[in-house]
């Protein structure tokens, strides 16, 4: 009888064993994967940190920004620079084209150019001591003088310029110094090289890249006594 119940309890207890062990098996395994996950959440926690360090240290870092700003900014400030030059350079040669024409006018307004019965190519040439050095004188400037009836009738307008296939101005300019009491146009022109600037500057209005500058004077000429004529 004894050993029957023996043998009763035997699978009992084999089975009893058996889920022990599967039971320590699974929680050693889920002791290693419990590990394994911590294990892994320290590392992205410490790579997280590192990251945010570095960061932090790039952002906190000074050093070389003085350079880092100018090269943000040189662009736009040489642009403006340059324009701000160039501009300043067009307005101070129309003021000396300017000057030039009121003093030529004034010959012509007094009678000195009539007196000296100066050509055009001569009168052009007289000019060209009052005008700066940047600017070709007597090749470069174009004279235009006419005799008009009247003030109202004065053309004032800058002309259409035209051109040969060697770029050179082909207009037909006149040189008419007229008499005492005559109310003349004088028209002095220059053709300024521009550069085409940064920001779509451009202060170009010929049709080969040029400026064209243009000092008018009207004005009646004064009595005066011919050379030679007697009083």
């Amino acid at each position: 009888m004894s050993s029957q119940k023996t043998w009763r309890i035997k699978p009992f207890l084999d089975r009893s064993c058996n889920s022990t062990l599967a039971f320590e098996r699974f929680s050693r395994v889920t002791r290693v994967n419990q590990v394994a996950r911590i294990e892994w959440t320290d590392a992205v926690y410490k790579m997280a940190r590192s990251g945010r360090g570095l960061l932090t240290s790039f952002i906190a870092n000074r050093r070389g920004i003085a350079s880092l700003e100018f090269a943000l900014i040189a662009l736009p400030f040489f642009a403006i620079l340059f324009a701000i030059f160039q501009i300043g350079i067009v307005y101070l040669a129309d003021n000396l084209l300017e000057t030039a024409t009121e003093k030529a006018a004034r010959q012509l307004l007094t009678g000195q150019v009539q007196n000296a019965g100066l050509t055009a190519s001569q009168f052009t040439s007289a000019i060209c001591p009052n005008l700066p050095v940047f600017f070709t004188c007597p090749s470069g400037v174009m004279v235009d003088l006419q005799d008009v009836s009247s003030f109202s009738s004065a053309n004032l307008s800058a002309p259409t310029l035209t051109y040969d296939s060697n770029g050179k101005v082909t207009n037909n300019w006149q040189f008419q110094t007229g008499g005492a009491a005559s109310i003349l146009v004088l028209r002095v022109m220059y053709q300024f090289p521009v550069y085409l600037g940064p920001l779509g500057l451009n202060l170009a209005n010929l049709s080969n890249g040029k400026r064209l500058l243009m000092s008018t004077a009207v004005f009646q000429v004064e009595p005066y006594n011919l050379q030679g004529a007697g009083n």
